[in-house]
């Protein structure tokens, strides 16, 4: 009990001491270092974020507006998944979409069928489009309980635009996935939804370890507390704020390193890779995984697949209301990891700048940290 106080405690301290806040605060000035430069000079430092958004949004559900535009028990659950790409396309997107709501598909189109066939198997119903005229009302987007994005660039015009945030603000839900943190780069409300975050560049595609850091949302529960997993590991200007982080990847388990294409050394010890929250009266679950069609397929032997597609679909699952929405004790901001770091002996990263030390038999892990103090507030 004594220990479970202590670590209680110093969560508690760290998270009254940082700010939640998007936009620049007592937490983004905390994390400029001393010279004025955006970097350490041994690794990531977040850059500062955007101006803060005049919205409701974190981990609380009072963010939420349940105004009463969704009835599942008589329309049932449906998935719109929107795949539109105006810059990069993966391939596991496969060839360009015709027009219109439910265009043909082929093979090619991995990630549009895996999730076709997810909905099959978990009781959703899954529309696809590249057609941004399907964004053009906010009643059309109302039909759906949550909107998936895969996507690049400026996807959406102005209409599509406003009918997005108007559903949002109804109480409708966002899932962003893997490119979708490359999307919409000039639009800040988008980024907001993001979570506050967008990619800058990436590592090399390698495998990794991917820690569990929340082991009691939906999307993450019966999830092993540690997989391996192959990506690109996205490096993200501005990092994650005010959200519930799930999921991180292990940067000592990237074997070539963090460091991006354009130059972004890594973003230290705190990488996350999936979260949650409420914002401006929806809900949005996010990753930045999915990139190979080996994630996506059926029975895949692709490092991690079998665990992100189970991640993902609570994650559909939980925005569309199927399953409770972004659990888990405490607020799980970065203050708890910093504070289960603290309370487990290792170094904590308030700021994700600073390379944790290398003691010679290794070093506590994120995922064992926190996985502490869940077990301590847990009995």
């Amino acid at each position: 009990m004594k220990k479970r106080t202590t670590m209680l405690a110093a969560a508690t301290a760290l998270l009254a001491a940082t700010s939640l806040a998007f936009g620049a605060g007592a937490l983004a000035a905390s994390r400029a270092p001393a010279d004025g430069t955006g970097y350490t000079t041994n690794g990531y430092t977040d850059l500062g974020s955007f101006p803060e958004p005049q919205v409701c949004h974190g981990v609380e559900p009072k963010c939420y507006h349940d105004w009463g535009n969704f009835d599942p028990a008589a329309n049932g659950y449906r998935l719109l998944v929107y795949t539109a790409t105006a810059g990069p396309r993966h391939a596991d997107l496969g060839p360009p979409l015709g027009p219109g709501l439910d265009p043909p598909l082929t093979a090619a189109n991995v990630v549009q069928n895996a999730l076709i066939r997810m909905g099959q198997e978990n009781g959703f119903k899954v529309d696809w489009t590249e057609d941004v005229s399907v964004f053009a009302s906010p009643a059309t987007l109302f039909k759906y309980n949550a909107i998936l994005f895969f996507t690049s660039r400026t996807v959406l015009d102005d209409a599509a635009q406003t009918a997005l945030r108007v559903y949002i603000e109804g109480g409708g839900a966002f899932v962003g996935v893997h490119n979708a943190f490359g999307t919409e780069y000039n639009w800040d409300w988008f980024r907001g939804l993001l979570g506050g975050a967008e990619l800058y560049d990436h590592a090399a595609l390698q495998t990794a370890t991917v820690d569990v850091l929340n082991p009691d949302d939906a999307s993450t529960r019966g999830l092993p507390r540690t997989w391996t997993g192959e990506d690109e590991w996205y490096n993200l200007v501005p990092e994650p704020q005010g959200v519930r982080f799930l999921a991180a990847v292990d940067d000592s388990t990237l074997a070539q390193g963090q460091r991006g294409y354009y130059g972004d050394p890594g973003m230290g010890r705190f990488h996350p890779v999936t979260w949650c929250q409420y914002y401006d009266g929806g809900k949005a679950w996010l990753t930045t995984l999915g990139h190979d069609a080996g994630d996506w397929e059926a029975n895949s032997a692709f490092p991690g697949a079998q665990y992100f597609q189970q991640m993902l679909v609570g994650g559909i699952e939980s925005a569309m209301g199927m399953q409770p929405f972004c659990q888990g004790r405490g607020d799980g901001t970065r203050a708890t990891f910093s504070a289960a770091l603290r309370a487990a002996g290792a170094r904590a990263v308030p700021d994700g700048s600073a390379e944790p030390p290398k003691p010679p038999a290794g070093r506590i892990s994120l995922a064992a940290a926190t996985h502490a103090m869940h077990d301590a507030e847990c009995g």
